[in-house]
């Protein structure tokens, strides 16, 4: 059974850690950059890659300390990806997040994790996360891909009409529920005739 909780952080009003700057860091900063590009991250790493050092040129929100992990990296974080090869590392990292209260995710290593980074789709202001409950990130990266090429792209356009209909809707809340379910209703029947 699936009991995940989907959410979506406003990474830029947050502060995460990324302790790993290898090919793994790269990918766990360009899946945070590309949801949110203002998110706000110091990454900690003994080692960087030259591609992770082109990924951070020029960016001021991604701070870059080259040197070995330190619990005081921790101070005044709110989230922790950690995209290291070291299983002993990990844990003691995990049992320091624990005791913190700040959430981790441990790149490959579900178990250990208090969230996931799943697959998105994004189309204008439509977001949708695919997860499969850390069980297999290549079925949800296809059906990331199935998506994309089913959702059209002026499916940002409707989003927008939507949001100026629903807010010109005069009534109590209870109202404003109904017309838009009844108007949206609509929408869906008119695209599947």
């Amino acid at each position: 059974m699936n009991t995940l909780f989907p959410i979506y952080v406003k990474l830029d009003q947050i502060q995460t850690l990324l302790v790993g700057a290898g090919p793994v860091g790269l990918e766990k900063l360009q899946a945070i950059l590309q949801n949110s590009p203002q998110a706000k991250v110091q990454v900690v790493a003994s080692e960087v890659s030259s591609e992770f050092r082109m990924a951070i040129a020029g960016n001021p929100n991604i701070s870059l300390a080259e040197r070995s992990f330190e619990p005081a990296d921790m101070d005044a974080k709110d989230l922790i990806i950690m995209a290291t090869n070291n299983p002993a590392f990990n844990q003691e990292v995990q049992q320091l997040a624990k005791a913190r209260n700040i959430l981790l995710n441990i790149a490959d290593k579900p178990d250990l994790c208090d969230f996931y980074l799943g697959s998105v789709v994004q189309k204008g202001n439509l977001k949708i996360g695919i997860s499969t409950n850390g069980k297999s990130p290549t079925i949800a990266k296809r059906l990331k891909e199935l998506l994309n090429d089913l959702l059209p792209e002026e499916i940002d356009e409707t989003l927008n009409l939507m949001a100026h209909y629903r807010n010109s809707i005069k009534g109590d809340l209870k109202e404003k529920i109904k017309r838009l379910n009844s108007h949206t209703a609509q929408l869906v029947q008119g695209g599947s005739q």
